[in-house]
């Protein structure tokens, strides 16, 4: 292969750049690889393509059209050894009679995009694996160019995927920034792994009824089950969307055990200040000991904790009264449930703990749904999976300006999407 310099610019010469690079982008007639320049000093491979005798047509209709003018464009691809590769092409422009004047469709890059098809699947397998700022700096992109990959990638999954007709969801908020902002995230608990189905706006009635009506009424009446927190605003939209739904909402445990520990905590609060009044530090460094899993405490802990939970203290009542609830649900016959629930009930209401009695009432006002998902055996645990990744997602991004690419990097991650573009599949 011989080259020559002229005016500080490499020009490779003969067919044999031209046929290898042909080789390695696919091209195929009627485009055909016409130049191939190197540009030492930019760190540039410049490689030119043409087409030759193009039967033009519509890329939305494939009907064939008149030319109607040409424009120069370019596209990343992928690296030459240490070189950057761009494409460059005249591409033609046809009038269709029913959709006007539209671009011809490239077989290496994608409509509106300026990276090649094969540049947009590494930098979507880049994105996977680190945060969308980290893989803009190693790939050498603006902030704005990785967006848009990702962005484009996140409409091509969703407008491929197909949500079928799942049996069992869960529905959860998670907070996008401070001030009680938040996301509605509708996963599907049957998925291995677990997927998002849904992302909307807020944490209202609105926010959910989307999801419901854009499953439609025959998808949403073979729903079995609908797990998610004791949120009024999903209730009234899941009565609304579901049949039966009355019989298909279930309680998670894992928010009946989240306002359990709170009331918990706020008795410790209230009795270890009493205390300390009196000069008694009995309670000083133990708000971890109430809130733990006593299965997994440490033995050294477990001796340090067991003269606390057994003593007079109020707090201990109160720790005894949430963990008598935690083995309620063990059962899975709606009687016995319900006589078990009726007691600890009983207990509560008159074990004079104000914040105890608080969600005593919240218990009793839903315990149809407690039921429901002790009958089923449906937990959100996989909801709250998925919660906690978006989390992850949030810090390691150090936040997100606007819910739109909140809303991106949801279904990019967890949305179990096709993200490639065609070809790369």
């Amino acid at each position: 292969m011989k080259s020559k310099a002229l005016r500080g610019v490499a020009v490779c010469s003969g067919m044999r750049d031209n046929e290898l690079y042909a080789k390695i982008l696919g091209i195929q007639r009627p485009w055909q690889v016409t130049a191939v320049t190197l540009h030492p000093e930019a760190g540039e491979v410049q490689v030119v393509l043409a087409a030759v005798d193009a039967a033009l047509c519509c890329p939305t209709c494939g009907a064939p059209c008149p030319g109607y003018d040409h424009r120069e464009r370019r596209w990343r691809h992928l690296d030459t050894c240490q070189y950057r590769t761009i494409l460059i092409a005249a591409v033609p422009r046809v009038r269709c009679a029913t959709h006007g004047v539209v671009q011809v469709a490239l077989p290496w890059a994608e409509a509106g995009s300026r990276f090649t098809a094969l540049f947009e699947a590494l930098a979507i397998d880049w994105l996977r694996e680190a945060s969308l700022t980290a893989v803009a700096r190693q790939l050498g992109l603006s902030w704005d160019e990785a967006d848009g990959i990702l962005g484009r990638a996140v409409a091509r999954g969703l407008a491929r995927r197909s949500v079928g007709c799942p049996r069992r969801i869960g529905v959860d908020e998670t907070s996008f920034q401070k001030r009680h902002e938040y996301v509605t995230v509708v996963c599907d608990l049957d998925a291995a792994p677990p997927r998002v189905l849904y992302v909307a706006d807020d944490h209202t009635e609105q926010s959910l009824a989307g999801f419901f009506a854009a499953l439609g009424p025959a998808a949403c009446a073979r729903l079995e089950v609908v797990c998610m927190d004791m949120w009024r605003a999903y209730i009234k939209a899941t009565r609304r969307f579901v049949p039966a739904a009355d019989q298909k909402i279930a309680f998670d445990k894992f928010h009946v055990a989240r306002l359990l520990g709170d009331a918990v905590d706020r008795v410790r609060r209230r009795e270890h200040r009493a205390l300390r009044a009196q000069g008694d530090a009995t309670l000083t460094g133990t708000r971890y000991w109430w809130l733990a899993n006593p299965a997994q405490m440490a033995r050294t802990r477990a001796r340090q904790f067991a003269p606390l939970r057994q003593s007079a203290l109020k707090t201990a009542r109160a720790w005894a009264l949430k963990e008598l609830a935690m083995t309620l649900w063990r059962y899975g016959r709606r009687g016995w449930a319900a006589k078990a629930w009726a007691a600890w009930l009983a207990w509560a209401h008159r074990c004079r703990l104000g914040p105890m009695q608080a969600v005593a009432r919240t218990v009793q006002k839903y315990l149809w749904g407690i039921l429901n998902a002790l009958v089923l055996g449906v937990t959100n645990a996989r909801a709250e999976g998925i919660n906690s990744q978006i989390q992850a997602l949030k810090r390691r991004a150090c936040g997100y300006r606007t819910r739109a690419r909140f809303r991106h990097a949801i279904y990019f991650h967890l949305g179990g999407l096709d993200l490639y573009p065609d070809g790369v599949r």
